[in-house]
């Protein structure tokens, strides 16, 4: 039980209603400040997790968690280092980032109970292990997350920088989405919060069924051919 001296806490697990935020302001700010910095500074190796994405995660965190009555302050701070291990490691699950996180947190004044708490967040709230009961914080981050993930712009504008940054082919990038998120879609906890799914789930569904479709795609041998050249244009021109 993570309990705290400024909180009231429930039966149940990491469910807690705060009279004042387990993450204080100043902390909260000096980990921001910390993140953005490292994405800033480390932006060429992060075109698709840099500070766009995070920011983007934490705002969108922190209303889920207003919404669903989780801790807000913890789902904020968990949203800014949720993708560190992206500057650890390319292409890599969150637990590789647990040092730097815990640096981070720890530097930025977070007590080592709240940043342990912080951690396991981070890594319930990811796709690829997340399942239906996971906690209220972590809902709160995981929607705010797969949101980014879902958002029409995303495929438009964002895919090649995932490409980019992770070294992957669309083929690889294809199989991880379509692996990872239909069955969790199919299943009916895409999204935990009702209002964002009553929302933003056409959007999922047109967003996998667009995976799905370029997966098929690239099993075609002359589709390959084309990638293969479109490849070597940008080689060339660059």
């Amino acid at each position: 039980m993570h309990a705290h001296q400024n909180v009231q806490v429930t039966t149940t697990e990491h469910q807690v209603i705060a009279a004042f935020p387990t993450v204080g302001n100043a902390a909260f700010s000096a980990v921001e400040r910390r993140v953005r910095d490292l994405c800033l500074r480390y932006a060429d190796r992060l075109p698709f997790h840099g500070w766009h994405h995070v920011n983007f995660v934490r705002s969108k965190a922190a209303a889920f968690a207003a919404a669903n009555g989780a801790d807000v302050s913890v789902v904020q701070t968990a949203a800014l280092v949720h993708d560190v291990n992206y500057l650890v490691r390319r292409n890599s699950p969150a637990s590789a980032g647990r040092s730097l996180r815990m640096d981070v947190l720890a530097e930025s004044g977070v007590d080592a109970e709240t940043a342990k708490w912080i951690d396991e967040i981070v890594d319930e709230a990811e796709m690829c292990s997340r399942h239906r009961d996971i906690s209220l914080e972590a809902q709160a981050l995981s929607d705010a997350d797969t949101l980014f993930k879902a958002l029409p712009i995303t495929p438009v504008m964002l895919a090649h920088r995932y490409l980019e940054e992770n070294g992957l082919s669309l083929r690889a990038l294809a199989d991880k989405i379509v692996g990872e998120q239909s069955g969790i879609h199919d299943d009916g906890y895409y999204f935990y919060n009702p209002d964002a799914a009553a929302t933003y789930s056409r959007w999922a569904m047109a967003n996998l069924e667009l995976w799905r479709c370029i997966q098929e795609s690239v099993a075609d041998p002359v589709v390959e051919d084309l990638l293969d050249a479109v490849a070597a244009v940008d080689a060339a021109a660059s």
